[in-house]
């Protein structure tokens, strides 16, 4: 029995035992035989045992009710069917391979099966008409385009932000020296290609964005892009911004996206919320990807809220290639 176990058990014996010893208080037990005596005791005592065992026991109807609760959210955070955006690869993939931002030999070593990502090689040969989506087999390829379309789009968040603004170089962070698949070096990539234009209007409009956005990596927006989640992020506003999409559904494409990358985290953000009654769907995705929620230190803060839910397995965040 787990020491959680025995202190609960403890929990629910007491008040139990502590009404029978009051009880036995009050009885008089003179001129009872010591033998009698004692079978009562035992019987009392093990009453008492079994009453409490019987209060620990795992209620059936509720661990399903549990379990209905985890797999309702599952559903509304990460839809079987993936996720959609309005736009489309086009020629996105291939330019990004003209310009060595992608190693496409490189690409095809690590996207090998189906089940991650394989099938959409063919958007690195360009004039793709597929929507930009995201689900679960395909999150690693998206993650890592999206980081390379970032890495190379010319950017006020790159060249103004604090990616440049610190006594530091920007190649000593893991989104730029952590770039391994590209076929030249970072440091000639990094923000200097319009691969999409964006007026400075929208580019004023990304970073005000960006800023609002988090990961549960670490505790930066995407203003500071210093990882592959916060660069893809980056990433996706500025093809967002540039198609003319709307704040609002920025906002509702990126934390689409960011669950997929990070499905537990944001499980658990929605459990959160759940039970403060307000469901994923009425959640407003600009609160949820703030600093309050998304951050290394706002989601540490639901992880502790929501650590009593039965059935919710919980996991740290991190990145990686």
């Amino acid at each position: 029995m787990s020491s959680k176990s025995k202190k609960y058990l403890k929990t629910k014996l007491s008040p139990i035992l502590s009404s029978l010893n009051a009880v036995i208080g009050k009885v008089n037990l003179k001129g009872i035989h010591p033998v009698i005596l004692a079978l009562i005791l035992v019987n009392i005592f093990s009453w008492a045992v079994v009453a409490g065992l019987l209060l620990t026991r795992p209620n059936q109807a509720n661990s399903q009710v549990d379990e209905s609760f985890v797999a309702d959210l599952k559903a509304a955070v990460l839809s079987s069917g993936g996720y959609e955006t309005s736009l489309t690869w086009g020629d996105l993939g291939k330019k990004l391979v003209e310009l060595g931002a992608i190693d496409r030999p490189a690409f095809e070593e690590i996207f090998k099966s189906p089940a991650d990502g394989r099938d959409y090689l063919s958007i690195l040969d360009g004039g793709s008409s597929e929507k930009i989506e995201i689900n679960e087999n395909n999150s690693d390829f998206v993650l890592d385009f999206l980081w390379a379309f970032g890495l190379v789009q010319k950017s006020r968040v790159l060249e103004k932000g604090p990616m440049k603004g610190g006594d530091y170089n920007f190649m000593d962070f893991a989104s730029t020296a952590g770039w391994t698949l590209a076929a030249k070096p970072v440091e000639d990539l990094y923000s200097s290609q319009e691969l999409v234009p964006l007026n400075d209007f929208q580019q004023d409009l990304v970073y005000k964005i960006a800023d609002n956005v988090y990961r549960p990596c670490c505790g930066n927006s995407a203003t500071f892009p210093d990882c592959n989640h916060g660069m893809a992020a980056l990433g996706l506003i500025e093809l967002l911004v540039s198609a003319g999409v709307s704040e609002e559904q920025i906002y509702r494409d990126v934390l689409a996206f960011n669950s997929y990358w990070f499905p537990q985290t944001y499980l658990e953000i929605a459990a959160y919320f759940a039970k403060q009654g307000t469901s994923w769907e009425d959640v407003s995705p600009k609160e949820a990807l703030s600093f309050d929620y998304s951050s290394y230190e706002g989601y540490s803060k639901v992880q502790e809220a929501v650590q009593d839910i039965p059935g919710l397995e919980q996991t740290g965040a991190s990145c990686g290639v």
